[in-house]
């Protein structure tokens, strides 16, 4: 039976890993506050936000000798969250049941990944992000007002190409959907056979050219794309590149979101890189942030569909099935 609290049982992204270090870092996920920080041996601790003993954020604190401290009165919790010293009484012993609320950490393509549940003997994977030999660097992250899922149906679709990022990833002379085919795979979804004529598909592209696309549903709130252009259309021979989508829902309307690059590519500068995907997702956002409701409507008939949305009508199936509830309509 699917767990109706499903997406706290799921990793999801909280934060850069380059942007954890000793200091405490507030962070969020799913309306829930977090304090990010690293221990003695450089392993992230992700822990509720909240002091137990008055409620401070303690990422307001510090780090002082392994342990994270309070702000407000100095409690001071060791790397498995047990308060080990009260100021107020220097000697006095807390008993186990004084410490601080931990969840889950891991660290995987360049981010913090948590989760806020973990039911015993399930472990659910972090999504993949498979590139081999290619170079690989992140991007963002961005605030977006809107819902996980809304981020993810944009990042499968490619009917608005030719709209939102004219001139660059399509044309309104060239708006055609080629038929593409989609599968369930053990982590989601996977289309091939995806096609776009696009007038300037990266950062080297020297022509228009046809561009292979494919896709893959890794998590219900993360994906990952590969596309490759046509020979000879690029100033760096067999081009490729992979882009893998990795959101954090903070609440059903809103969300943080990175990209992961990965890219044929060891010359180009990591801001020039970045400022392509930039141009590319600011197209997106405002017209994201004026999508209502904010949250996908999983119900069949609540908005139309075509042929063209197939993979986007696959991944409102995919969630429904899953029992996923957070970011969704009914």
């Amino acid at each position: 039976m699917i767990s109706p609290m499903i997406e706290k049982t799921l990793w999801h992204p909280v934060a850069l890993s380059e942007a954890v270090g000793q200091a405490p870092l507030a962070a969020s996920l799913l309306e829930q506050d977090l304090v990010l920080w690293r221990d003695d041996s450089g392993q992230v601790q992700a822990w509720d936000e909240r002091c137990p003993h008055r409620g401070a954020r303690l990422s307001l604190g510090r780090v002082q000798h392994n342990r994270l401290e309070c702000a407000y009165h100095g409690w001071q919790f060791d790397a498995q969250a047990q308060c080990r010293l009260v100021p107020a009484l220097p000697e006095f012993t807390p008993p186990p049941g004084h410490r601080a609320t931990a969840f889950e950490a891991r660290e995987a393509h360049g981010l913090v990944w948590v989760r806020l549940d973990s039911p015993q003997g399930e472990d659910t994977r972090l999504p993949h992000f498979e590139a081999g030999e290619l170079r690989q660097l992140n991007c963002g992250p961005y605030e977006v007002a809107t819902s996980a899922p809304r981020v993810v149906e944009n990042f499968l679709d490619m009917a608005h190409f030719s709209f939102v990022h004219e001139g660059w990833l399509g044309s309104r002379s060239l708006t055609s959907v080629e038929d593409y085919s989609v599968q369930e795979t053990a982590t989601g979804l996977r289309a091939t056979g995806c096609k776009a004529w696009q007038p300037r598909s990266n950062l080297h592209s020297l022509a228009p050219a046809q561009v292979e696309y494919s896709y893959e549903l890794t998590a219900p709130f993360a994906a990952v794309l590969a596309k490759v252009p046509e020979a000879g259309s690029t100033a760096v021979d067999h081009w490729r590149e992979s882009i893998g989508l990795f959101i954090c829902p903070l609440t059903p309307e809103t969300c943080r979101v990175w990209f992961r690059l990965a890219v044929a590519d060891t010359e180009t500068p990591d801001e020039a890189l970045r400022a392509f995907q930039h141009t590319i997702f600011t197209q997106d956002q405002p017209v994201l942030e004026s999508q209502s409701p904010k949250r996908l409507p999983l119900a069949l008939h609540a908005e139309l569909h075509t042929v063209a949305d197939r993979l986007s009508s696959a991944y409102r199936r995919h969630l429904r099935r899953l029992g996923i509830t957070y970011g969704v309509c009914p």
